[in-house]
């Protein structure tokens, strides 16, 4: 057997080569200076005798999870006894899917890149497939009232659709939008958008009842996403994914799907229809409460927090639905938030060609993408002002990851005036990068990572370093990763670091990703809030080199050891409020004193524990 290895400053991996040349095991370097060795399994027997049977399925390091409707995973216990004897799994595992327990179900979905829109009923108005970068629905008439309705008669739904408005004739009932628990043409429940408000209401035999409305400023031509949810009397409605509109009626307890165009014209596309609820924040906050398996307890004396920052008033309100938030919505280095390639074309890439070019072009630009693009490896620089956004819910880049920042210079202390800016990464899927899956590096600011998910990189899954700032990252999934994030990338980089990495982490669900979820150097104040963090056999959120770093209402099933401050290097400050905690020996450690996140920016905090049901449904890609 022989080793072929694959290193840098922080990571090392092993692996171990049969005598056919396939790999057959790991060793893998830990963050504790211990090292492990693993067996690639083939059969779930090979890690624990007797556990594999009948409706078990499994993955390998060759192959994707299946969609699962369950996963068997292993207790706390059982993993570090597994550990023990050199069988367990970190950096390529063997995971466990079970079919019996019921889970998550797509219901109906239709992206009309079939070229035809079979199994929709249509009432009124044009209703066509066109081509609008990529195939879409159409109503162009806007002189009746057009549906089109399609799927069987559902009870609990969720039904989610990308819609564009073309245009808008005065009058009033004058909308486009989603319907759902529809009886007939006339009788449904709708979500829709009129140009200036985002409707929420009931339409029995013909008439239109509006229970709940809120300001929605759109414009025709631009796309937005509409989410209608009906779960008993309960009814929401999300813009982007945000919660913008809800209420409670009882009228239609089942029903169909469908699209409205009333004496307007609009494009649809991406319908999907799901039995559970969706992503984003639920309002108005509730209060919230805190459950640990044990007190929280302080390791070492609290060093001395960086002063907090001067203000002249309160911080502005949180922005809009469907625009970026945390940090990255800050005012500050002369970047108002953070809008991407808004004000620019858009363009829909399907080859790696095409991608390449897109991203390395200068100004304001909108890149969708469309289906799985294989990159050539390993990593490739995004220009400021781009927006880069996966069509659907399989749509991104393999092979390849994505570098926002200027060449390494350690010469450079401050933020340069040509520093990468204004950068939004939403809804791909970034999997099996040779090196990181997305890096940020060198004062790089105003950063929104949003919506995606990452998996099966060789280094980290979406690193922050050398003094980038104004960064949120929020709703993504990692899953199948090791050293999952790092925030500053070594102890002596206190020359860049010092004063920046101000980075806000949100209901991203940590879905089994070993460690560094994040491992935090310097930046302060860090805002970890509202995340999911499961089956965790490293540990979840480190804080050294003085960094300040608030925990907030976060969900932490299965984890060893949730925060920590003693990875290595100087600790650093940990302030944690309002967490759950369960299924672990291990307490959340805290330590000094750290800067109010509020001192930036408003938000509102979900209670932690509705985190495992909201992020699960909401993170991830097509899910906005």
């Amino acid at each position: 057997m022989r080793l072929g290895a694959a290193k840098d400053a922080d990571h090392e991996l092993k692996f171990m080569i049969g005598p056919e040349g396939r790999a057959v095991g790991v060793e893998a370097g830990l963050d504790d200076g211990k090292a492990l060795s693993l067996p690639l399994v083939r059969d779930v027997s090979d890690l624990v005798p007797g556990l594999a049977g009948p409706g078990i399925r499994r993955r390998t390091a060759a192959g994707r999870r299946p969609r699962s409707k369950g996963r068997a995973i292993l207790s706390a216990t059982s993993r570090r006894a597994l550990l023990a004897v050199g069988l367990a799994t970190t950096v390529v595992a063997t995971v466990l899917t079970i079919t019996a327990t019921a889970h998550a179900a797509t219901l109906f979905g239709d992206d009309f890149n079939d070229g035809n829109a079979d199994g929709w009923s249509k009432s009124g108005g044009s209703w066509s497939v066109v081509t609008d970068g990529s195939p879409v629905y159409r109503q162009t008439g806007t002189g009746s009232d057009a549906k089109a309705q399609a799927g069987s008669s559902w009870g609990d739904q969720a039904v989610q659709a990308r819609v564009k408005p073309l245009a808008f004739t005065s009058g009033a009932n004058r909308f486009v939008g989603v319907l759902g628990r529809a009886q007939t043409m006339t009788s449904y429940y709708y979500l829709t958008l009129n140009g200036s408000q985002i409707l929420l209401g009931r339409r029995a035999s013909g008439g239109y009842t509006t229970l709940a409305s809120a300001s929605a400023p759109v414009g025709v031509g631009t796309w937005q996403t509409l989410r209608l949810e009906a779960f008993g009397p309960a009814l929401r409605g999300y813009l982007n994914g945000q919660l913008a509109v809800s209420a409670t009626d009882s009228t239609f307890a089942s029903g169909r799907v469908g699209l409205t165009a009333v004496f307007s014209s609009a494009s649809f596309d991406d319908v999907v229809v799901t039995n559970v609820p969706g992503p984003g924040p639920t309002i108005p906050p509730t209060t919230t409460t805190t459950t640990t398996s044990r007190p929280p307890t302080t390791t070492t004396p609290p060093p001395t927090t960086t002063p907090p920052p001067t203000t002249t008033g309160p911080p502005p309100p949180p922005p809009p639905p469907g625009t970026a938030d945390g940090f990255a919505s800050v005012n500050a280095w002369g970047q108002n938030g953070t809008s991407g390639g808004a004000g620019g074309a858009a363009v829909t890439v399907d080859t790696a060609a095409e991608f390449l070019s897109a991203i390395a072009q200068g100004g304001p630009l909108v890149i969708r993408v469309s289906g799985m693009i294989s990159l050539p490896g390993p990593m490739h620089d995004v220009t400021s002002d781009k927006t880069i956004v996966g069509l659907g819910s399989n749509s991104g880049v393999t092979g390849g990851g994505l570098n926002i920042g200027l060449p390494l210079d350690d010469d450079i202390t401050a933020p340069p005036a040509n520093a990468v800016r204004n950068i939004i990464i939403r809804n791909l899927v970034l999997t099996q990068c040779p090196d990181d899956c997305i890096n940020v590096q060198m004062f790089s600011h105003h950063i929104w990572i949003d919506h995606n998910d990452l998996s099966e990189q060789n280094d980290g899954a979406l690193d922050v370093k050398r003094g980038s700032n104004w960064v949120t990252i929020s709703w993504n999934r990692f899953h199948d990763s090791d050293k999952n994030m790092l925030l500053g990338h070594d102890d002596s980089n206190g020359a860049q670091d010092i004063g920046r990495l101000k980075v806000t982490y949100h209901h991203n669900f940590f879905d089994g990703s070993n460690q560094r979820n994040p491992r935090v150097r310097f930046g302060e104040p860090v805002h970890i809030y509202n995340n999911y963090f499961l089956h965790i056999g490293g540990y979840g959120v480190a804080s050294q080199m003085n960094a300040g770093v608030l925990v907030e209402n976060n969900y932490f099933d299965d984890v060893e050891k949730p925060t920590r401050n003693d990875v290595g290097g100087d600790p650093g400050r940990i302030v944690a409020r309002d967490n759950i905690n369960v299924n672990t020996e291990d307490p959340i450690v805290t330590n000094g004193s750290v800067q109010e996140a509020r001192s930036y920016y408003s938000y509102t905090l979900d209670p932690a524990a509705s985190i495992p049901a909201l992020v699960s449904a909401g993170a991830g890609v097509g899910k906005i």
